[in-house]
């Protein structure tokens, strides 16, 4: 769980900095240079590309940790024909839209200014839906390694100073969500992992990293992988060192 607390503290830490920023840029705006925001969004692109570099080397450092190479091709073969048959990418997507609709009458004052729950929902949805919060949970809970969910919380930290700065007190909650989230995910896996030997979860760490390395090549925009429809590709291990 060390992992997913420190993604919800990093949101929550965000969140308090891009409230407090949002205040200060209300008090001082006539004090402020001309172009102060395009500099700050030249920072945060060239901050996240950073970002997305370290999330590449920790991909193809996990990568190196299985020793079969034959069951990670098989894992990603066969967890791409199942992932794109179900298309999880989409279907991801489509509980993101649906979810935002159900709350649509909710995240809007009558004046048009943000509400807690377009904050909440806005955030939870950014946070929360994608491929690197289930990935680094697993790995959290099946081998302890937290730095995929550390890099995310980078990521998520810089996230929310942005959206709590323009969406408000409700981007915060989302801390909550994301605890709940990848927590139960990580907790699951701790709980699968004395059933698994180390090479079962050996083979997984190596195919999940493959994933992430896939995502960090995204954050760069180099590639538009749909990382979701690769995810079961992580559990197909348990059945593959069984034979192989």
């Amino acid at each position: 769980m060390t992992g997913t607390i420190v993604n919800a503290l990093a949101v929550l830490a965000g969140s308090v900095a891009g409230l407090l920023l949002a205040q200060l840029a209300r008090r001082f705006s006539r004090f402020l240079p001309a172009g102060s925001a395009s500099m700050g969004q030249r920072l945060q692109t060239i901050i996240m590309q950073g970002v997305a570099l370290c999330v590449i080397f920790i991909g193809i450092s996990g990568s190196f940790k299985g020793s079969n190479t034959l069951i990670a091709i098989l894992s990603m073969v066969i967890g791409a024909i199942i992932g794109e048959l179900l298309d999880l990418d989409k279907r991801m997507h489509h509980l993101g839209d649906w979810v935002q609709k159900k709350t649509e009458r909710l995240v809007k004052h009558n004046d048009g200014a943000p509400s807690i729950a377009d904050g909440f929902v806005t955030a939870s949805l950014l946070f929360c839906v994608g491929a690197m919060a289930i990935v680094g949970a697993l790995q959290d809970g099946l081998t302890g390694d937290h730095t995929t969910l550390f890099a995310k919380s980078l990521l998520d930290g810089i996230s929310s100073v942005v959206f709590a700065a323009s969406l408000g007190v409700g981007v915060a909650f989302s801390a909550v969500a994301v605890f709940l989230y990848q927590g139960i995910i990580a907790m699951a896996a701790s709980f699968l992992s004395p059933l698994l030997g180390d090479a079962v979860i050996a083979e997984m760490t190596c195919v999940g990293s493959l994933l992430i390395v896939a995502l960090g090549l995204n954050m760069l925009d180099l590639t538009k992988i749909k990382v979701m429809n690769l995810v079961p590709a992580i559990f197909l291990p348990i059945l593959l060192c069984i034979f192989m």
